[in-house]
């Protein structure tokens, strides 16, 4: 769903599997509406090829970023249908100089649209991480991505609820969009919660100057439960690669 925090999400997960000292990429495939190059300090910055006409990625905070952002003048309203959205996401994915990569985090536009379609068919995906608020109306389109994975046949990794509650001084919490709503629907499908982040200043500012939370101030409460997150994410692709050698 649009505005439950996907981007920030995605920015702070691999931002932490940076620190965890794995090689990771950044892909932003919200055509319409790219905020990585801004949360990652590249907004302006334009991206560039090889002699081979290969993408070269830019490149902060330990992460290789891809963002729609700096191909197009700032700004820029794009109008694009759907062969031009396949045909962006197949440069952006298979004519970038990715190298050797752990984990290639792909954020995702709200929705069951186009480009998650094309995900689907352009590469074998590893998992797919839903990320929600608790209140029930986010939860409603957070059931139709994961009904889309199943169709799809892209695994599900599990769930992250954000904005899960506003910490109060004195250690209270104060659940602004309600309590449990994650753990509720991830317990009737069948899937794990990675992290109940909270909704603080910090993160919303972080994002605005281009450094993830995780990296500016790894001490704050929504950082240490990133940074949890993105372990737990780790040891749920871990498992889902397992699952897919053959046996002996």
């Amino acid at each position: 769903k649009g505005g439950v925090g996907k981007s920030t999400v995605a920015a702070n997960l691999v931002a932490s599997l940076a620190l965890e000292g794995a090689a990771v990429g950044l892909l932003d495939a919200d055509i319409y509406g790219p905020s990585q190059s801004k949360m990652y300090g590249v907004e302006g910055r334009r991206l560039l090829a090889d002699d081979d006409k290969n993408i070269l990625p830019l490149r902060n905070h330990g992460v290789k970023v891809i963002s729609i952002a700096n191909l197009v003048e700032d700004g820029q309203a794009l109008t694009w249908r759907g062969p031009i959205l396949h045909g962006t996401l197949t440069q952006l994915l298979k004519q970038t100089v990715w190298g050797d990569l752990d984990v290639l985090l792909v954020d995702l536009p709200p929705g069951t649209g186009d480009v998650q379609l094309s995900l689907a068919q352009l590469v074998t995906v590893t998992g797919m991480v839903l990320v929600t608020t608790p209140q029930e109306v986010a939860l409603a389109d957070v059931r139709r991505a994961y009904t889309m994975a199943r169709k799809t046949h892209v695994p599900l990794l599990g769930v992250v609820e954000n904005m899960s509650y506003y910490p109060l001084p004195g250690g209270e919490r104060d659940y602004l969009f309600g309590e449990g709503g994650a753990d509720r629907w991830a317990a009737e499908v069948g899937l794990g919660v990675l992290a109940h982040v909270p909704i603080t200043r910090a993160l919303r500012e972080s994002g605005d100057a281009g450094v993830p939370l995780v990296v500016s101030d790894p001490g704050e409460e929504a950082a240490l439960e990133l940074r949890r997150a993105a372990r737990r994410l780790l040891r749920r692709v871990a498992d889902e690669a397992m699952s897919t050698l053959p046996m002996a």
